[in-house]
């Protein structure tokens, strides 16, 4: 049964990173009463944009809408496609679906990643979640169908070129040891202090303003922010 809301066999799934500060997350929704975890995703409108339908469905998980937005790749494997997952999905939510219905055809997404200042975000669930929260981006749940894969393949698309992506994760200002905290999170690795510092500096992509002051005058550390 089509439907004509929505194109067919088009969807998308969004990879939403944010910086706590120490840790990188991604947002996470888990469906009522399932138990399956799944990344924020949706479904393009017959007059839409695909772009428009990805900010759309972000900013009704985020309330944001001035969202840095990167399509990275298409996933469309055959094995992708397991009805019964969605099935059950419909189930939970007091639904029955016939085997006409649209949601249980094959889906072809498109993956996007956001990156977000974690601080700015109060997450919200969709109509068939209990909850969307943010996970620590190695202490993620069981992830349905291929979704691991897409975060995977996320991940691996922002470490290249991290420094031109970096001032979408920050704050406007900040301090050398939080952008090096940072580099650290989304590297998975310890990096050395003196070499961090002299390869940023060494960059010209950051910009010095006055020190961070914290009532200890000595140690007080400079705030940088990203050249435009």
């Amino acid at each position: 049964m089509a439907n004509p809301t929505y194109l067919p066999h088009i969807a998308y799934d969004s990879v939403v990173f944010g910086f706590s500060g120490d840790e990188l997350k991604i947002l996470i929704m888990e469906y009522h009463n399932t138990g399956l975890f799944a990344l924020p995703g949706g479904f393009v409108g017959v007059h839409e944009d695909l772009n428009n339908a990805v900010r759309r469905g972000l900013k009704e998980r985020t309330g944001l809408d001035q969202i840095y937005l990167e399509q990275f790749y298409t996933f469309g494997n055959f094995n992708r496609h397991n009805p019964e997952v969605m099935r059950t999905i419909l189930k939970a939510n007091g639904l029955e679906p016939s085997e006409s219905q649209w949601l249980l055809d094959r889906f072809i997404s498109v993956a996007y990643y956001a990156l977000i200042n974690y601080k700015d975000v109060v997450p919200q669930p969709d109509a068939l979640s209990d909850s969307c929260e943010w996970y620590a981006i190695d202490k993620l749940p069981k992830l349905m169908l291929d979704h691991k894969d897409i975060v995977s393949k996320a991940v691996d698309t922002l470490r290249d070129n991290l420094d031109r992506k970096l001032m979408n994760l920050l704050p406007e200002r900040f301090t050398m040891k939080e952008l090096q905290q940072a580099h650290e999170a989304i590297l998975g690795q310890k990096l050395r202090r003196t070499t961090f510092q002299r390869k940023m500096l060494g960059t010209e992509l950051l910009i010095r303003h006055k020190k961070r002051f914290s009532g200890k005058a000595h140690k007080a550390p400079y705030e940088y922010s990203f050249k435009a």
